[in-house]
């Protein structure tokens, strides 16, 4: 069986019931919960604050993979600590003090990421690279779910994974992933997903989840 680690994202879950579905995606087999925190300003929507992931926190061992898509992060990391994130990533495009937000991360105990945009050059990382512990690229633009997997971000994983060397760090991608496109991106060296209608469309996790696994894993 494939070693990626699967994120189902909560995003596309059934908010009546997100409680259940944090518990049916956990059983089915994920490795991480990826909860999608949006503004309204730095990304066009809104979703879950600390108090949601307070509440859900008691339905998963699992990590909680947050992922903040919220402009400025810095004076909110200590509120996502406590309601419960494992995995705090922020994005390098809304931070200009993207290091003091890293250790103040690291400071609160909790695995750091890094988020980039499509648009954004692997560059940015490399006076961070050795401080965190999680690249995220966005193969589609933040802000809503159900879009197309950009094609050029596979070169920007590659050159990341490159960048990676030996290092012990999460290479994820998020956007769009799909049985038939997970291979390329695994090929290219990632080694984690975020999976939204992917897994949650049609009812069948367990079902879902595996066929990425399976998809992922048939590297010759």
């Amino acid at each position: 069986m494939s070693k990626i680690k699967i994120s189902p994202s909560i995003l596309s879950a059934d908010f009546a019931k997100l409680g259940e579905e944090v518990i049916a995606v956990d059983k089915a087999g994920a490795d991480y919960i990826h909860i999608d925190v949006m503004d309204g300003h730095f990304v066009p929507n809104l979703t879950f604050g600390p108090p949601v992931i307070k509440a859900i926190r008691p339905y998963s061992q699992k990590p909680f993979d947050v992922h903040l898509m919220i402009n400025p992060a810095v004076q909110y990391l200590a509120d996502y600590a406590e309601a419960g994130a494992d995995i705090i990533t922020v994005h390098a495009e809304a931070d200009i003090h993207l290091h003091r937000s890293i250790q103040v991360i690291r400071d609160l105990g909790k695995r750091v990421g890094v988020s980039l945009n499509p648009s954004t050059h692997e560059r940015v990382l490399e006076n961070v690279i050795d401080d965190i512990d999680l690249i995220l690229v966005m193969s589609v633009n933040p802000g809503f779910g159900g879009q197309s997997f950009i094609e050029s971000q596979i070169i920007k994983i590659q050159k990341i994974r490159e960048m990676i060397g030996i290092r012990d760090i999460d290479l994820m991608v998020d956007g769009g992933i799909k049985p038939n496109n997970i291979l390329t991106a695994v090929k290219a060296g990632a080694n984690a997903f975020v999976a939204g209608s992917a897994i949650f469309t049609g009812g069948n996790y367990a079902e879902n989840i595996d066929k990425l696994r399976f998809a992922a894993d048939k590297i010759e």
